[in-house]
């Protein structure tokens, strides 16, 4: 198989003929180094370098590295400790989720301009269904490089696009192309593209699933193809049959577009575990001030707010309300949040995580406001995104509003 035919990195036919995208329909989407890139947008000087996208605490994971990272071992879901081992000369940057869900919204804007037929499965990729758009937009690898084009043009950053006629070629195929490349599989070539490869590659294949394949001397996905059905289905029950299946490239499952998001959250696990309420609340006040920054970037509001505290024996305790309107202010979130931390009575039990999120959420254009009998509006909405529009310009430490909020133990700042 010619890697030219199936991978045209430019709009240009490849020398041997165009690329047979007839029977694929299916594109799956993936941003390149998703986190990383977006950091380098507002850090240029970094790009052609190893950075690392992560919490910098001993407990801290790995959530984007660039390539230049890559090369040397790291991956997502390492933990710091070791992505800093193995690649000491990286510059680590914590992360900015209000940035990246804001870049976000705008891909999946550019997604659903070309169709309705959108399922996202991260932050960062999305399965589409093109058939739909091929009499106004062209071929499926038309579409691709158009996609490509304006993620690159709008927000200056790359991303990989897999064709093929299912998702879980599409998907294998963006993979293969990786970084900023562009891979069709023809629908008469699945079998000669699959075959060669890992038996990894398949979804549904774990570490501990492939060690048991490669202990019957399977090793890539023709060997699996060449095992009878009932052998696998002995071997590994109801999965077997799954896999054999997509040994062969088939696939019965549709792009099925996700309903819009029932709640936003963000979690956070200490370096150490703490017991000092002082410290909880400091942390309470981080995560809600990226929730609130992650529902005004979304367009959400929400009316129930709920804490995660897990002890450090793993016990995790739960506690949520719901608010009499819907709101997307720190302010808000953070004093109900310190309020639920307070009535579960562990203000001196030590914990090894919190977490804060906001359930229930509505579109932000939907909700309305009504003032009491008396009340006048705070400002606070209006000063957070002030905020957001300052963190966007200057990054994210510019400065912190709701870190002005008093409460009866003191000022509270990061």
């Amino acid at each position: 198989m010619s890697r030219n035919q199936l991978l045209p990195r430019d709009p240009s036919p490849p020398p041997d003929g165009p690329v047979d995208d007839s029977g694929c329909h299916i594109l799956h989407v993936d941003m390149d180094a998703f986190y990383a890139s977006v950091e380098l947008l507002d850090r240029p000087e970094l790009r052609g370098t190893p950075v690392i996208v992560g919490a910098t605490g001993a407990r801290g994971v790995v959530l984007s590295a660039t390539y230049e990272a890559r090369r040397f071992g790291v991956h997502s879901a390492m933990p710091m400790t070791r992505a800093r081992r193995i690649c000491p000369q990286a510059t680590v940057i914590p992360p900015r989720h209000a940035a990246y869900a804001e870049v976000s919204r705008g891909v999946m804007e550019i997604f659903k301009a070309i169709t309705p037929e959108v399922e996202p499965i991260a932050s960062d990729e999305a399965f589409l269904d093109v058939g739909g758009a091929r009499r106004r937009l062209g071929s499926p690898a038309d579409i691709a490089r158009m996609i490509r084009a304006q993620v690159a043009e709008r927000f200056g950053i790359t991303c990989s696009v897999g064709v093929a006629s299912t998702k879980f070629v599409a998907k294998l195929a963006s993979r293969q192309c990786k970084p900023d490349g562009l891979l069709v599989v023809p629908a008469d070539r699945v079998v000669e593209f699959l075959h060669p490869l890992p038996v990894a590659a398949l979804w549904g294949v774990g570490e501990r699933t492939e060690q048991a394949l490669v202990r019957l001397g399977i090793r890539t996905v023709g060997d699996l193809a060449q095992v009878p059905v009932a052998t696998l289905q002995r071997e590994f029950g109801a999965v077997g049959a799954h896999l054999a299946a997509l040994a062969w490239g088939r696939d019965e499952r549709r792009v099925v577009p996700h309903a819009p998001d029932k709640s936003i959250g963000n979690e956070e696990t200490f370096p150490h575990d703490v017991d000092d309420p002082e410290t909880i609340r400091r942390e309470l006040l981080r995560l809600s001030e990226r929730v609130a920054a992650r529902l005004r970037a979304g367009g959400h509001v929400g009316r129930t707010v709920s804490v995660k505290l897990r002890r450090s024996d793993f016990t995790t305790i739960t506690r949520s309300r719901t608010l009499r309107e819907a709101t997307d202010v720190a302010k808000e979130i953070f004093d109900t949040s310190c309020e639920l931390y307070e009535a579960a009575g562990l203000e001196r039990v030590r914990l090894r995580l919190v977490g804060v999120r906001v359930e229930n959420l509505i579109p932000a254009a939907a909700a309305t406001r009504q003032l009491g009998l008396g009340e006048r509006e705070t400002g606070w909405r209006e000063a957070e995104q002030a905020m957001d529009r300052a963190a966007r310009r200057f990054g994210p430490d510019a400065v912190k509003p709701a870190s002005l909020v008093r409460r009866p133990f003191g000022p509270i700042g990061l």
